[in-house]
């Protein structure tokens, strides 16, 4: 069965009457996850919000997630944001001084800052993995950077700005051959391209439900390898984590779980897994090639205008879409565009600083058309481009 997208269209009212592309940063809701976000908070309007919690089913996320994420349901944690399940994650590598942390060029500001800041207050290293020519990180240059001191590996599966897929499963595998653990950063990639523990290898996996998820605001996951647990010490726990089991003794879990805390928006949470319940039934396989031919027509759109550039890297390319145009600022030409019915975003140096000073850049606008668009906007959104 073909992808149905007078059905998306019917689902997400709001892209009928403006350009929507900004599902990179938070994209429209699906119905269905409107619908259950409202519902429980008329709920515990009704009866209190422990009450309702107690109604609803808030075990089901679980196995939904391991499904979508190639992972054991005891893997998976949730977090109020992509941010704060990382954090929790990397709070619990024991990095001391000596230990060596590799990133890639293209880093985001939201992992870059708290391991700069944890190196410097432990006697750590941040030290840079450079990429291939087309974008991507250099495998091989990788594999000569490891060594046993290397206690942390930080990919980006797809980069902020711009619509590159990084491999995963050469990393993973070069990180393990010394002992290091791969946390990868998922935002951008979960709810447009396949994302997959177990094909990929990685060790953590962190996302949000906002963007490409279809997800609230306000909604994270995470996944945590059984085999990774044994490497990480939890710090940052309370009553859910861990239990108060004697006078002086605590007690942490022995799941993914000890990495979240007990209050949670229970409503934000129930829109997630309506947001994921959303996309498997579409199918993964089948939003990828709708998203990628969507960023595709745009790219080759944006191409043919005068002045414009489109800034995307990678060999394998996915659905943002990053451009410049000569004489325009990327603020001044994103608030035209706005005002024209088209929701683009700006990618600035400070989100990716590496990759951003390595190529000469200050700032691009950001594209990122869902499988709700239709081809006519894609050519719309080029059209006023070509006029702003």
């Amino acid at each position: 069965m073909g992808f149905d997208l007078a059905s998306a269209r019917a689902d997400t009212p709001a892209c009928l009457d403006q350009i929507f592309l900004d599902s990179a940063g938070s994209s429209l809701p699906p119905q269905p996850v409107l619908d259950t976000v409202i519902a429980h908070l008329r709920r515990e309007a009704e009866i209190g919000g422990y009450r309702a919690a107690n109604e609803a089913d808030v075990d089901q996320g679980y196995p939904l997630f391991a499904e979508l994420l190639g992972c054991e349901p005891d893997e998976v944690a949730f977090s109020d944001s992509a941010a704060r399940a990382w954090l929790s994650a990397y709070d619990a590598v024991p990095l001391g001084p000596g230990d060596r942390v590799l990133v890639t060029e293209v880093e985001y500001a939201g992992q870059a800052a708290p391991m700069l800041h944890t190196a410097a207050r432990v006697g750590a290293s941040v030290e840079l993995v450079p990429s291939t020519p087309s974008g991507e990180v250099d495998v091989e240059a990788l594999r000569g950077m490891l060594d046993e001191r290397v206690k942390l590996v930080s990919l980006v599966h797809v980069p902020t700005n711009g619509g590159l897929v990084n491999p995963v499963r050469e990393v993973a595998d070069a990180a393990h051959e010394v002992g290091a653990l791969l946390f990868l950063d998922a935002c951008q990639s979960t709810g447009q391209v396949p994302v997959s523990a177990r094909e990929t290898g990685a060790d953590v996996i962190s996302g949000t439900g906002r963007k490409w998820l279809r997800g609230p605001r306000g909604t994270g996951f995470l996944v945590v390898r059984a085999a990774a647990r044994a490497k990480l010490e939890p710090r940052l726990i309370d009553l859910h984590s861990a239990e108060w089991s004697d006078l002086d003794q605590v007690k942490l879990r022995d799941d993914a779980r000890v990495f979240e805390l007990w209050e949670c928006s229970v409503a934000a949470r129930l829109g997630l897994f309506a947001a994921a319940r959303y996309l498997l039934d579409i199918g993964v396989e089948t939003v990828a090639a709708e998203v990628a031919a969507r960023a595709e027509r745009l790219r080759a759109g944006l191409a043919e205008i005068p002045g414009v550039t489109v800034r995307d890297l990678g060999g394998t390319r996915c659905g943002i879409v990053t451009f410049t145009k000569e004489g325009v600022s990327a603020h001044q030409l994103r608030d035209t565009l706005r005002a024209e019915g088209v929701t683009v975003t700006v990618s600035d140096r400070s989100s990716t600083r590496y990759d951003m000073t390595r190529r000469g850049l200050h700032e691009m606008v950001r594209a990122s058309p869902h499988y709700f668009v239709s081809d006519e906007q894609i050519d719309g959104a080029v059209a006023r481009v070509a006029a702003g």
